[in-house]
């Protein structure tokens, strides 16, 4: 049956997903040089909440559109190139892990934004080129200017809402695990922040903080591996290995609803 085949491609991939959870990726093109692996664990990156509406335009071979929005982090600050940033990357990355899928990765980060900045946006920027998934990269810029949020998180309940009524899934990302945003005593709470309130709404979050923590202080990589001269952003390997376990975790949440479905067909 079509549904268990989709769901037999289901676990090979994830399989696979997990092999690749240590893939290396070039820090130049230099053959020379040492290739640092990009260590994205399923443990880390598996998103809490299946994809609904990614599967089910996956399941009828229909076009997908994702809208990355957020700031430096999204627009590709540190990156050698736009091709470079992540939404370049995760759209490559995306085409290979389901070739016979049209998926369209919308670039809409804006260099210094905060929520506030964003959601003044979300109608032209987000909701106008109805996306299947948005991705919410978000916190960075209010952690280092100090503009923690006094709302407790309605601003971003707000984005969520606008989301939600335009028939998307959601992703937030947290901020990045780099020099000038762990210098903050206020960096914790900010990902405490996000992660609860993802909970709470029910949305997913890419844990990019944890993720790139990881690199740091279990796979002892040096920050100048993954984070840009000016010690804030990413650079190209750091984004291409985000991109990498993005793909990953979008591919398993989405086929996540046919594999479940499938087994519960296959169990008497």
């Amino acid at each position: 049956m079509p549904g268990i085949n989709l769901a037999i491609r289901a676990m090979k991939r994830i399989t696979v997903a997990a092999l690749l959870a240590a893939v290396a990726l070039p820090l130049s093109a230099r053959a020379e040089t040492p290739a640092p692996f990009c260590d994205t664990p399923l443990d880390l990156i598996r998103l809490a909440n299946p994809l609904l509406h990614v599967a089910q335009k996956l399941a009828a071979g229909a076009p997908i559109t994702i809208v990355a929005i957020g700031s430096s982090s999204t627009s590709g600050a540190g990156a050698s190139s736009p091709a470079n940033s992540y939404p370049s990357q995760l759209a490559a990355e995306l085409k290979n892990l389901f070739p016979k899928n049209s998926i369209t990765v919308l670039n809409r980060g804006a260099n210094g934004e905060e929520v506030a900045d964003m959601l003044g946006r979300f109608d032209k920027s987000v909701v106008s080129a109805k996306p299947d998934l948005v991705l919410w990269q978000l916190g960075t810029n209010s952690l280092i200017r100090d503009h923690m949020f006094t709302d407790h998180g309605a601003a971003i309940r707000d984005g969520i809402k606008k989301i939600r009524a335009a028939d998307a899934d959601v992703v937030l990302i947290d901020p990045q695990f780099a020099p000038k945003v762990i210098a903050k005593s206020e960096a914790g709470r900010m990902v405490e922040l996000l992660a609860t309130t993802a909970k709470v709404e029910n949305v997913d979050l890419f844990r990019r903080f944890d993720v790139m923590k990881r690199w740091k202080e279990t796979d002892h990589m040096a920050f100048e591996s993954f984070v840009s001269p000016d010690g804030l952003h990413m650079n190209d390997w750091s984004y291409a290995c985000m991109a990498k376990g993005l793909s990953l975790a979008i591919a398993e949440a989405a086929e996540r609803p046919v594999l479940s479905a499938a087994m519960s067909y296959m169990v008497p």
